[in-house]
């Protein structure tokens, strides 16, 4: 096309492509470089930390680097305020980019700006480049004639889009380009595919491997008649001059993956390797799908952090579901972070894993487990600040009666509890320690309220307070044996008319009346931590 066309389409000030080559400096030969490009358009899903965490590991274990690119141009889709969301979810889960936005207004790293929307001068060098070289063209259908064209292919049962006799601009003559320019008729600018569809090609995929897809004959817009490109175009031309070497995303982008390596190829840039992940499923009436953004609330990330979940468990959790090697290495390195894990591309999952709550709650039980109750005190602090600043004020003012009721069975022990899975819970496991929230219901002792009432009044005439803890248990095994209980279950088993229950039974008779529950961390030590008053208190309870 010629120039003077060229420059009434795009404008007369646009740069030739050459000039971005030179202000984009190269990476280094043998650097690995990946990026996240989420668009503004709603929550972040959890499937985004997934692949953000899979790119960054790829790209700072081999001493590369990982970008966050904003892909804010469609406009009609945005959602106002959601960078900001993505961004600080990110911050949130403890993933960092090398290079990108920090801020809705700051960014770091020389190749940006990281937002789409600004940087149109750069697409529009692309485009002049592909319209000169005759690999791109001006059409001016209207919605009204493409959706005659759909029409038409639908009941011929042809392939719908913008290919062959119906891209009726492809061939358009320049000097009616200039009479419709002339005219006012809007337009947009579409990519002038080579491709035949009747012909296969194959593609290296990083998990899949060799993948066999026809060639793309879509002639798709790479420039819409607000200015901005499309993301088909657009992510060619910043993965370029970005430098991306490594373009790891959804597998709902596999079907693009002809286009996208043909558009490179004809503008002359080296196509990224790419690899494509199963996304996060879910079970749905006995059916696999995937976890949607609009029916599953545990697609937001958002559900995670205000559940509190502890982030360092949900990306342990997402690690072990994306690759196949990471749980022989977490038993080879039980103590080790998640970012000391290698990955290799080729071990990544390609059937799409099931999102399992039972397993998150099991490896975050582990993870919880590994914390001193001093860490424990400052992440469920930090965790209720934000949601839930009644119970953060609470642990403000009662600081060391909080953190040794969560010392409990956790400092200095062998065994370490495992109840605790996420912080929204944790008050509620501990609410007992309060007066104000405990209370308990005699229904739920395991003997009769005669044989309750019998052995309580018992207890509390050898119950002392300043006992050691060598001494409670044996006192309350002979005070159950005393009053007709049985060791065990098997020596109730045996001649259950002679005895009214077990030492079990007693133990649990206490515990209810002290913690309002049948199970608790370490019943001598709960008792220490409430004093003895208080204690005494609950042990005189009317039943």
């Amino acid at each position: 096309m010629k120039k003077e066309l060229v420059e009434r389409l795009i404008g007369k000030d646009v740069k030739d492509i050459s000039f971005w080559a030179k202000k984009f400096p190269k990476r280094p030969d043998g650097m690995i470089v990946t990026r996240f490009a989420p668009s503004p358009t709603g929550f972040l899903h959890i499937g985004a930390i997934s692949t953000c965490q899979i790119n960054e590991k790829l790209a700072h274990q081999s001493g590369g680097k990982i970008l966050l690119r904003i892909e804010d141009t469609d406009t009609k889709r945005e959602v106002e305020g959601t960078t900001s969301l993505i961004i600080e979810a990110f911050k949130k889960f403890n993933m960092f980019f090398d290079e990108g936005p920090i801020s809705d207004t700051e960014e770091t790293g020389e190749y940006g700006p990281y937002f789409q929307s600004q940087r149109k001068d750069i697409y529009l060098s692309g485009v002049k480049y592909l319209l000169e070289q005759d690999w791109a063209y001006p059409c001016f259908s209207t919605e009204e004639e493409l959706d005659a064209i759909r029409k038409e292919q639908t009941v011929l049962k042809f392939r719908t889009g913008y290919y062959g006799k119906w891209a009726k601009y492809r061939n358009f003559p320049e000097e009616m380009v200039e009479k419709y320019l002339d005219e006012g008729r809007p337009y947009i600018i579409r990519f002038k595919s080579n491709g035949d569809w009747n012909n296969k090609r194959y593609f290296d995929d990083g998990i899949r491997g060799k993948v066999s897809m026809p060639e793309n004959d879509i002639d798709i817009v790479i420039l819409k008649s607000d200015g901005l490109p499309t993301y088909h175009f657009a992510h060619v031309i910043d993965d370029h001059f970005m430098g991306t070497t490594h373009v790891i995303r959804s597998d709902e982008w596999l079907a693009s993956l002809p286009l996208h390596v043909q558009m490179f190829e004809t503008i002359g840039f080296e196509a990224p390797k790419y690899v494509h992940l199963s996304p996060i499923q879910k079970l749905d009436d006995g059916n696999r799908r995937k976890l949607s953004k609009r029916k599953d609330p545990e697609a937001n990330v958002e559900f995670y952090l205000q559940e509190g979940y502890p982030v360092e468990a949900v990306k342990e959790y997402l690690m072990n579901i994306a690759n196949s090697d990471f749980e022989e290495f977490r038993k080879a390195n039980p103590i080790n972070a998640v970012e000391k894990f290698e990955l290799k591309i080729d071990k990544l999952n390609n059937s799409g894993a099931l999102l399992d709550f039972l397993k998150l709650d099991s490896v975050a039980k582990e993870y919880i487990s590994t914390l001193s109750s001093s860490e424990l005190y400052d992440k469920l602090l930090n965790w209720a600040k934000e949601y839930d600043t009644a119970f953060a004020e609470v642990m403000k003012n009662e600081e060391a009666y909080l953190k040794s009721i969560l010392a409990i069975e956790r400092d200095g022990v062998e065994k370490v509890r495992k109840d605790f899975y996420i912080y929204s819970k944790i008050k509620d496991e501990v609410s007992y320690f309060f007066k104000d929230k405990f209370s308990f219901d005699v229904k739920d002792f395991p003997v009769s309220l005669e044989n309750a009432r019998e052995l309580v009044e018992a207890y509390k005439n050898l119950y002392v307070h300043e006992d050691v803890k060598e001494n409670w248990f044996p006192k309350v095994k002979d005070l159950a044996e005393k009053l007709g209980y049985a060791k065990n279950p098997k020596e109730l088993a045996k001649t259950p008319e002679a005895y009214k229950g077990t030492v079990a039974d007693v133990a649990c008779v206490i515990r209810i009346l002290i913690t309002g529950r049948a199970q608790s961390p370490d019943l001598y030590t709960v008792m220490q931590i409430l004093g003895k008053e208080e204690t005494l208190k609950r042990l005189n309870a009317k039943i």
